[in-house]
């Protein structure tokens, strides 16, 4: 086995990243979309809060891309 092998391999496994930013996305926009069906006025008071959430999740997803791309191209 090369070294070669074990850097694609590396890359491979820090996209797993992706799948707990999916799964994170999937449970904020499900909590929002039930507490907006459940009580419509409070919507503007959620949004906010559902987008902080959004941006933190969702740089989760790109630093595991940033990860597997620095352990594809720079090491």
């Amino acid at each position: 086995m090369t070294p070669e092998m074990f850097k694609y391999i590396g890359a491979g496994l820090a996209t797993f990243g992706f799948v707990g930013s999916g799964i994170g996305l999937g449970t904020i926009f499900g909590n929002y979309f039930l507490a907006v069906s459940r009580n419509p006025a409070s919507a503007p008071k959620f949004q906010t809060w559902l987008f902080v959430g959004f941006a933190l999740v969702e740089a989760f997803g790109i630093f595991a891309l940033l990860i597997a791309l620095m352990i594809m191209f720079v090491i």
